[in-house]
């Protein structure tokens, strides 16, 4: 029977590198925050109960947490006196729990599910503590992992502490660690303060657990899956990495990229296989894509369905709401917006369809437009079944077109349109014989 799991998130840190008023945590990376990121990480898990440890002055911090996990979900660190400090924090709020804990970081966002697992299964059959090592590039500025004779970690050397033997190893420390729960705040109320930082640190629970008979086991990860974020540049890099991965993950399931490096996904994106995504699209989160669909260049998707087969682009738009059916076109230069358009409909160029629900094969016509707000409120348009909205229509909400009926190029539609039915309103055409040869005429001479 497995082992009751919980999560600790650590996201106490000033984050005064970013300056930036928004807490460090809650800056995003692939449309998601960093501290979501962990949350999500530790649901994935299951665990059971998930404490954020926050600062004394992170408020917004403590109302993005608690709006995600509940009341009682965060606990504050008073003084920032180390990792070890800050973990110690979340003891009262586990309190009667048993079970296995892995502490984690608000400012790394990138930690995949499956490497977590993987340390809960080291721990499920090795017993002792876990913790996620990298073999890095460059290893400056990281915890360096001293291993013992016998495989497991002997200890854990910060950069400012570490002797120059220490300086060579390239097995980093991310921080991530996993125990059982007891021995966790056991180690933790013996760990001092005896370092260049005068801090408490996390890291010496693998030596004092040595010392105990307690083996630390290693599992290596990536270099970009922890990569942590202090900094405007290393936000960029971190979602760099995300990008990288997501288009991989797309690629390997049967979607094509012509230019992988110019399309951006979300955190939650899902496209189907045999979709072709051209160069510079963008997918914001919310964003589904069903399979053959074709992408255009310079398209900007958020929270909206595209489906089947759907041609879409160049430089559409589809904001929230937007669900294209089957074999739908969208084309150049075409915003859709909280509107159901339906199978093989067309607004080729020039359109906006604005809280509309659009019939099968309706087609709507250079700069034709959807008339939905009236500065206060917002209303429906509803447009048949083979509806052919002429070029330059504007339909003003609330208003019904029929099936199969047609609107005149040019017309302002306020009133329902019977099926079948041509509705055309604007201006009777009148020529003025002469008129522009002498308006001509006269603006010369005036001129000269």
């Amino acid at each position: 029977m497995s082992r009751a799991r919980a999560a600790i998130i650590l996201a106490a840190g000033l984050g005064t590198r970013m300056k930036s008023d928004l807490p460090k945590v809650l800056h995003p990376v692939g449309g998601r925050s960093m501290l979501d990121w962990a949350i999500a990480a530790a649901a994935a898990l299951g665990c059971e109960r998930t404490i954020v440890v926050r600062g004394p002055s992170g408020e917004a911090v403590a109302r993005h947490a608690t709006k995600a996990l509940g009341e009682g979900a965060v606990v504050v660190q008073d003084e920032p006196l180390g990792t070890a400090h800050a973990v110690r924090a979340a003891e009262a709020a586990l309190a009667g729990f048993a079970g296995d804990v892995v502490v984690l970081y608000g400012d790394a966002p990138l930690v995949s599910a499956e490497t977590l697992e993987a340390m809960f299964a080291v721990r499920a059959e090795k017993g002792g503590l876990a913790v996620l090592g990298f073999d890095a590039r460059d290893p400056t500025g990281y915890g360096r992992l001293v291993l013992a004779p016998d495989g497991g970690v002997a200890r854990i050397v910060e950069q400012r502490d570490a002797n120059a033997e220490d300086l060579k190893l390239t097995l980093c420390n991310s921080g991530v660690v996993c125990a059982d729960a007891a021995v966790l705040f056991q180690l933790l109320s013996l760990v001092r303060n005896e370092n260049a930082k005068h801090e408490y640190y996390l890291t010496d629970i693998v030596g004092l657990g040595r010392s105990a008979g307690i083996v630390t086991h290693i599992v290596r990860g990536e270099e970009s899956e922890v990569l942590g974020v202090n900094s405007r540049a290393e936000l960029a890099e971190a979602e760099a990495a995300f990008q990288l991965r997501m288009r991989r993950k797309a690629m390997e399931a049967g979607v094509t990229l012509i230019d992988p490096a110019t399309v951006y996904f979300s955190f939650d994106t899902e496209i189907a296989e045999d979709v072709v995504v051209e160069p510079n699209v963008f997918f914001a989160p919310g964003v589904r894509v069903a399979k053959g669909a074709h992408i255009r260049a310079f398209c900007h998707f958020e929270r909206s369905e595209i489906g089947e087969g759907v041609v879409i682009g160049p430089f559409a738009r589809l904001r929230p709401g937007a669900k294209l059916g089957r074999g739908v076109h969208i084309g150049n230069f075409v915003e859709v917006k909280n509107s159901n358009v339906g199978e093989g409909a067309k607004a080729n160029h020039l359109a906006y369809i604005g809280d509309a629900d659009v019939g099968q094969r309706v087609n709507f016509g250079a700069g034709a437009i959807v008339c939905n707000y009236d500065g206060f409120g917002k209303y429906r348009t509803i447009v048949g079944d083979d509806a052919f909205i002429g070029s330059d229509t504007a339909l003003v909400a609330p208003v019904k077109i029929g099936a199969r009926a047609y609107t005149g190029s040019g017309s302002v539609i306020t009133k329902d349109v019977p099926d079948g039915a041509l509705a055309v309103a604007r201006g009777r055409q009148r020529d003025i014989e002469g008129w522009a040869d002498a308006f001509r005429e006269k603006n010369k001479k005036d001129k000269a």
